[in-house]
């Protein structure tokens, strides 16, 4: 079985990638020693710029191996696309805060932002896109989306971030409500990973 080293401590994001890998026995393990690495700025306008900077910066810390590191966000069509690239700092953005901002605070905003707003135009859509890259290089990136709505309130308990507020028609349920594997099966980041693992599965050991 071969191993797939990720640019992350998010065990949200962890579990998303290893449901995603099992079928293709392939584990997920984050970067060895990656909490005391130190950080690169997500200050990119794109998602792929910030997942190329990550996985770019990272990969010098494992001197030949592939590092993965993604970079997604949730675009809402009502309000113009946003949160987007600042999508883990949404309410801390508004307070001046450069730090990410803990998901009841960014969902307590999504849902103030979008008050006035119809159950017909909240629209949405989660984006994530996987760059891997070996010492210092980009060698390749992949994108994910998923379409969805925004709810009046959350609904489950499962996943992360703005997962809860986030219903899937193809599910008939919010993110928050599905399991790991079905989650997998459609989200933004099991899309995108699935494109990486193809990709990878047919690189050199």
């Amino acid at each position: 079985m071969r191993t797939v080293l990720a640019a992350t401590s998010n065990q949200g994001k962890l579990r998303d990638f290893a449901a995603a890998a099992s079928p293709f026995a392939i584990e997920v393990e984050p970067l060895p020693g990656f909490a005391s690495l130190p950080a690169v700025a997500e200050d990119g306008a794109t998602f792929e710029e910030n997942a190329r900077k990550k996985a770019e910066h990272y990969s010098r810390f494992a001197p030949g191996e592939v590092v993965m590191a993604d970079d997604s966000g949730l675009e809402v069509e009502a309000l113009g696309g946003a949160p987007g690239v600042i999508s883990a700092r949404y309410a801390a953005a508004r307070a001046g805060r450069e730090n990410n901002s803990s998901d009841a605070e960014n969902n307590a905003r999504l849902l103030e932002e979008l008050r006035e707003v119809p159950a017909d135009r909240r629209r949405a859509r989660f984006v994530c896109v996987i760059a891997a890259a070996r010492d210092g290089h980009t060698l390749a990136t992949f994108r994910g989306e998923v379409e969805g709505m925004i709810l009046f309130e959350e609904r489950g308990r499962g996943g992360f971030g703005y997962d809860p507020l986030f219903f899937v028609p193809a599910l008939k349920r919010t993110f928050g409500e599905a399991s790991a594997e079905q989650k997998a099966a459609v989200s933004h980041r099991g899309r995108a990973f699935r494109g990486f693992l193809q990709w990878y599965a047919g690189e050199p050991l």
